[in-house]
This record gives C-alpha cells, structure tokens and sequence, in this order.
C-alpha cells in the first residue's frame, strides 16, 4: 500500500521503490511509541514524497541555472588542441621567419593585418599580381616547412596525416 501511495505521489514505481527503502532506514531510527502506526507511517510516507519532489524540482531549477550560465561546448578550451595549436603556431612562425624579407612581409599584411592585396602591392612597390605570386610562393614555403618531418618522425604541423 506504502509503494502504490508513494508511486502515485512520486509518478515512477522505480523512485516509489527508492523511497521506501528511504522510509525503512528512518523508521529503522525511531525511538519513541507510536500510538497509530498506519496513519504515522501513510503521513510519513507522505511528507517523503512531497520532500523528494521539491528536491527533484529544485536540482531541475538548479541545473538549468547551471547550464544557462555555462559557455558552448565550442568555447571551451581544448587543453590538447591548444597545445596542436601552440605547436602549429611556432612551426608557422619559423616557416615565415626562414622566408625573404618581401615575401613575410607580403603574408603577414595580407594575412595577418588583413591588408587588401593592392595595398600590398602599394608597400612593396610591385603589382597586385606580384603580391600574387609572392603569397603563393609563400603558401609553398609554409605547407613545405610544416610536411617536413621533425626529429620524431612527426611532421611540424603536429599531425602526420599529410
């Protein structure tokens, strides 16, 4: 009578079963006589159920504050793939420091400063074509330098897919 009581107030025989067995370990600690033991254990079991769905209902409000307040998944920091990032970073800055003078200096406007290529072209005094050729030849360099194998046998890039 004491499950079906308490599946009915809880909606789930599973949590009607768990509270029940919440019910003995407490009747298992009471001292005084009881003088109608029906009516105490119907209202205990009751008061447990009602207990548990006010606890049920705060940890759902608690959770979903939580959540509400938690970044993306995205924005998270991956400790592994910022140190691939780290790694990719520093082989990319000694593929652009082993380039011609012209050549990183075309990249980093383009690339980095996010310069138009004509404004480019304008600094380094050669055609927007010019430019073209450099920052192909510069992608050359970069995806050279990172494909080439390091002491390891792993490529500069960090992975050695190819």
């Amino acid at each position: 009578m004491l499950r079906r009581l308490l599946a009915a107030r809880l909606g789930s025989r599973d949590d009607a079963e768990d509270a029940l067995q919440d019910l003995w370990l407490k009747l298992d600690h009471v001292q005084a006589p009881i003088a109608q033991p029906a009516a105490f254990l119907y209202r205990m079991a009751a008061n447990h159920a009602t207990d548990r769905r006010i606890a049920a209902s705060r940890r759902v409000a608690r959770d979903g504050a939580w959540l509400a307040v938690q970044p993306p998944p995205a924005a998270v920091a991956d400790p592994e793939g910022a140190i691939a990032a780290a790694d990719d970073r520093r082989a990319l800055e000694r593929a652009i420091a082993a380039m011609p003078e012209r050549m990183a200096t075309a990249l980093r406007m383009f690339r980095l400063e996010e310069q138009p290529q004509r404004a480019v072209a304008e600094h380094l005094g050669i055609s927007v074509s010019g430019v073209e050729k450099l920052l192909a030849r510069a992608y050359r360099k970069i995806h050279d330098s990172l494909s080439e194998p390091d002491a390891s046998g792993e490529t500069k890039g960090g992975s050695n897919d190819g």
